[in-house]
């Protein structure tokens, strides 16, 4: 089945423009997923639109957006004049200006999308705008319409594609002040450093995202399955809290072990999976020219 679009329109920049689509770059579509089911009769609960004063259930189509300006206080906007706001982004991505990527601030990062022409005649068009984001080594930033809001984004090329990445406005980033003022400065020495930098050494090693294990997800598909089968589940033993010790005697004892915490005890799901081979492609990229 063909990835569908999450948005439809053209990529410009200054008169050169194509036509484009963005699909989600990300999925978690294959996590495991709950529903709410009643107890008694283990037949699934519906949550309904209420009236919170009346109990009422209100129908779709009578349901409208308000904001609250005081408790209990709303201004009723509706679909139309929504519509009122209107933002050339709907349609265009028009690129605004070009920096270094290194000048993006992580903590802006939403999330990433595939960009992709939607037709050979705007292929060219595409490779164009592609191949100079690459040349210049730099990221071009632009506007986009998803979900009714206007988001910055920010494109650069990827293997024969570009990908945008959704970026939150200044508003949206929490000052770290708030946050780490309050830790105290502590001296450490340079025999703890030293210590530190040989376990380091130790766990160095690339950036294998093949190897990610999501050991919580591997867990719910294995206790699903021992509840098919009639299992009685029991919770783990609590495990005893771990002792405080001098910080140089950690650092020492933790290179006595290699630099490595001892590994868990494989999971039933993992004992059972020993001796299948499973093979991964690894993730390419496009370098700069």
């Amino acid at each position: 089945m063909a990835p569908r679009a999450n948005w439809k329109g053209y990529l410009r920049l200054s008169l050169v423009s194509c036509p484009i689509a963005l699909f989600p770059a990300t999925s978690e579509r294959e996590k495991v997923r709950f529903h709410q089911i009643n107890k008694e009769t283990g037949n699934r609960i519906r949550l309904l639109r209420v009236d919170e004063k009346t109990g009422k259930e209100v129908p779709y189509d009578d349901i409208i957006k308000g904001y609250e300006v005081s408790k209990g206080r709303y201004i009723e906007v509706t679909p139309e004049e929504l519509e009122s706001v209107a933002l050339e982004s709907t349609r265009t991505i028009e690129i605004d200006e070009f920096v270094p990527k290194d000048e993006i601030d992580e903590l802006y990062n939403i999330r990433p999308y595939y960009i992709a022409p939607t037709d050979k005649v705007g292929a060219e068009a595409f490779a164009v705008i592609r191949d100079i984001i690459d040349r210049m080594e730099m990221v071009a930033l632009g506007r986009v319409v998803l979900t009714s809001r206007e988001h910055i984004i920010a494109i650069e090329p990827r293997d024969k594609g570009l990908m945008g990445t959704l970026l939150r406005y200044p508003y949206e980033v929490r000052d770290a002040s708030d946050y780490f003022d309050d830790i105290p400065a502590v001296h450490v020495t340079k025999d703890m450093l030293d210590l530190a930098a040989h376990i380091v050494k130790t766990k160095t090693g690339h950036f294998r995202p093949q190897t990610f294990e999501d050991r919580y997800e591997r867990s719910l598909k294995d206790l699903i399955k021992r509840k098919q089968k009639g299992e009685t589940i029991e919770a783990p033993a609590e495990r005893e809290p771990a002792k405080v010790i001098n910080l140089m005697d950690a650092l020492r004892q933790s290179i006595e072990h290699g630099g490595r915490r001892r590994p868990p005890a494989p999971s039933r799901a993992r004992r059972q999976s020993r001796g299948r081979r499973t093979t991964h492609a690894r993730p390419r990229h496009r370098k700069a020219s």
